[in-house]
């Protein structure tokens, strides 16, 4: 069975762990239409030991300067998730659309900064060149799943923000720190993935 197909029957079979639905309890009170639509692509690589392609934005960025994230962004109007998530994919790292084995969109997850984002899963073969958008993107990284699921790894932390404390996830990965929405929809997909 190839990694799609097994990615395709586990996500197909229901977890009873519950997932994370936003940054915080007030998020779920707010419809789709007053939030900002945006996508990620959650990229695995095909090998035996299948890993998840990550970047580490810049440090001269407005918003999220020096964060690790997926590769993603709101959608243009007229896009939805897939397209969007493509199309940053290669905006940001040059990830060829063609590459990608889509396998679809997952549960959305909800941003203190007002986004719905909608998380795309794919796999890519091993070792693509890809080469970061200099203004936004300063790497590409790959981390493996089997890390990234396993909940030792899953620290939860806590930090003030906008007047309230926030409290939120993060998973350390050699000298990265993979905190907030990206390590929150980490650990959804890995309770998701719990077949697999």
């Amino acid at each position: 069975m190839t990694l799609a197909e097994r990615l395709r029957a586990a996500l197909a079979t229901r977890s009873d762990m519950a997932l994370l639905a936003g940054d915080h309890a007030d998020l779920a009170r707010h419809a789709a239409t007053d939030l900002t639509a945006a996508a990620v692509l959650i990229a695995f690589t095909d090998r035996p030991d299948p890993g998840i392609l990550l970047t580490q934005r810049t440090d001269t960025l407005r918003h999220h300067a020096g964060q690790v994230a997926f590769p993603g962004g709101r959608l243009d109007p007229g896009e939805d998730a897939i397209a969007a998530a493509l199309r940053e994919a290669e905006e940001e790292i040059a990830l060829p659309p063609a590459s990608v084995e889509l396998i679809g969109a997952i549960d959305p997850y909800r941003t203190g900064t007002r986004f719905d984002i909608t998380p795309v899963v794919g796999v890519v073969p091993p070792d693509l060149a890809l080469v970061p958008a200099e203004a936004e993107v300063a790497s590409v990284f790959e981390v493996p799943f089997s890390f990234l699921r396993d909940p030792a790894h899953h620290h939860r932390a806590s930090a003030w923000w906008q007047g309230a404390e926030r409290h939120y996830i993060e998973i350390p990965w050699n000298d990265r720190r993979i905190w907030g929405a990206t390590a929150a929809m980490i650990v959804n997909l890995s309770h998701r993935l719990a077949s697999l």
